[in-house]
């Protein structure tokens, strides 16, 4: 499985210890690759959730201080679903019942023991189905972002 990850300037120790720390899984660094205090995260969401929409079926991680202004550019993109989580339960429930497809994390708040966990859950767990309950709630949530758009266009 590739993982896009990337983090702005408050995500970027905890970006490079999840790689350094969780070395089995195939991580695509996207950034930044050296500290820059003035940077932007909505900059990092875009550049991630970009190469997520080239690469259907594939998994990102974003990393902020809060992880929540991750959380908010990230998810406005059609078909990004990106889930802030603070367990493992969390994330585990992000992908199974969500079909998350992007893990934001805070920096500021947890472990890095947590983190790693966190990680983990999000990374080996898997959607619980189009058939399920889970599918059909998913599907709905399509519906709305498609009612949207076509309420955009007019």
């Amino acid at each position: 499985m590739k993982i896009f990850i990337a983090g702005d300037h408050g995500g970027f120790t905890l970006k490079n210890e999840i790689i350094k720390e969780l070395a089995e899984f195939n991580f695509t660094d996207l950034g930044p690759q050296e500290l820059h205090l003035d940077d932007d995260y909505p900059d990092f969401a875009k550049i991630l959730c970009d190469r997520l929409l080239q690469e259907p079926g594939l998994t990102g991680i974003l990393i902020c201080k809060s992880g929540i202004g991750m959380s908010i550019a990230a998810n406005k993109f059609k078909g990004i679903y990106a889930a802030l989580c603070f367990t493992p339960e969390h994330a585990k429930k992000a992908r199974e019942h969500n079909n998350a497809n992007v893990l934001c994390l805070d920096s500021e708040y947890g472990l890095l023991k947590n983190h790693l966990e966190i990680v983990n859950a999000f990374l080996q767990t898997e959607f619980a189905g189009w058939e399920t309950r889970h599918g059909r709630r998913v599907k709905k949530v399509f519906e709305i972002e498609e009612g949207q758009e076509k309420a955009i266009k007019g």
